[in-house]
């Protein structure tokens, strides 16, 4: 049966467009220095208010990427 091992690391994505837009963000940044990441998970939703309207929108996420070696 094939080993696999995967590393989880948190980030937290920003938007000023939407939670979807913050997610993308991180998972797309991660990814430029990451290789082979392989999946992620929502953990936290917030935003940033000013003036009483929404300004930026925050996600916390849990990022998986298999380690080197493992099959």
């Amino acid at each position: 049966m094939p080993v696999r091992t995967y590393k989880l690391i948190q980030l937290v994505g920003i938007s000023d467009k939407g939670f979807d837009e913050a997610s993308r963000n991180a998972v797309k940044q991660a990814s430029k220095s990451l290789r082979n990441v392989s999946w992620f998970e929502v953990v936290e939703q917030r935003g940033k208010v000013k003036d009483g309207k929404v300004v930026e929108y925050q996600v916390k996420l849990n990022v998986a990427f298999k380690l080197e070696g493992s099959d």
